[in-house]
């Protein structure tokens, strides 16, 4: 199964149009998606708008690929399940965020091989053929310690408005 998540902070219409249209154009049925305050009604995958937190980390255990915007709780959940990524950050310019640390969180965890990151949907169209050829022994171990993960969620908690405020980038 594919999991999709947007996030709880806004419409990314533009990431579940690309998925829905891939998911159609392959006829994927395995790809369940939490699509936020979405306008945007899927015609080839499963959808809710939100998830309890407890249904989100089952969606991510069962997974076999993670596609979310570049949220740091998203991307943590899914490095510390060890479960592959691939992120489309939201665009300032879009309209989709009110600045762009989303692409910049998302260079930044790309850098250090931790996700893949794409920057529009045919990318994300052409990654997702990749992966999904990829067989299960093939597809990268990712292990993340539970101490830094849990450091690093307590610092975005204490801190989130004063670093949103300043667009601090990750």
């Amino acid at each position: 199964m594919i999991f999709v998540t947007v996030g709880t902070q806004g419409r990314f219409d533009r990431l579940i149009r690309a998925i829905d249209a891939w998911a159609g154009a392959r006829g994927r049925t395995e790809v369940f998606a939490q699509t936020g305050p979405s306008s945007f009604t899927p015609q080839y995958i499963q959808v809710a708008a939100f998830l309890s937190a407890s249904e989100f980390r089952q969606r991510v255990e069962s997974a076999s690929l993670v596609i979310a915007h570049a949220g740091m709780g998203s991307i943590i959940t899914a490095l510390e399940l060890g479960k592959q990524i691939i992120v489309m950050p939201r665009r300032a310019d879009l309209g989709e965020h009110r600045n762009d640390h989303q692409i910049a969180t998302a260079r930044r965890f790309a850098e250090q091989g931790r996700i893949i990151a794409v920057a529009n949907e045919q990318e994300l169209s052409e990654r997702l053929d990749q992966v999904q050829t990829l067989h299960t022994a093939e597809r990268p171990n990712i292990q993340v310690s539970s101490n830094l993960i849990g450091t690093i969620r307590t610092f975005i908690e204490t801190h989130r408005v004063y670093l949103e405020d300043r667009d601090v980038r990750f």
